[in-house]
């Protein structure tokens, strides 16, 4: 399994938008992300960049969680609710595994549990 304190230590970029890692096992994680001005779409709702960027984040964690490492080949992002103010949290489980692919889904969730959106990724593992 790989150093997960380590990669989260050396993610300058999930540092930057102020992404916070929760809890993380192989095949999962879960973090969140506290809205701030800055992260905030020109019609005062959470900006998809930033809502994608956490899920993407949390994604990498739960990917790298196995021997190797993996790289992300294919993502997809679905929006279903605003989000004006509050805290993101994002929760990735591992749908599959292979020696060379595997599968995740990301729940992208307001503080009251309600779906923001959804996130699917593939990644390419180096074993």
């Amino acid at each position: 399994m790989a150093d997960i304190e380590q990669m989260v230590a050396k993610g300058a970029y999930a540092r930057h938008l102020g992404v916070q890692l929760l809890e993380h096992a192989p095949g999962y994680a879960k973090g969140k992300l506290e809205l701030k001005p800055y992260l905030m779409n020109s019609l005062g709702i959470a900006h998809g960049g930033a809502i994608f960027s956490l899920a993407d984040c949390i994604f990498a964690i739960a990917s790298n969680s196995h021997e190797g490492s993996a790289l992300g080949i294919n993502v997809n992002i679905a929006y279903f609710k605003a989000l004006r103010e509050g805290t993101l949290y994002a929760e990735a489980k591992e749908v599959s595994l292979t020696s060379k692919l595997a599968h995740y889904l990301v729940h992208i969730t307001n503080e009251k549990g309600e779906q923001i959106a959804l996130f699917s990724g593939t990644v390419y593992r180096k074993v």
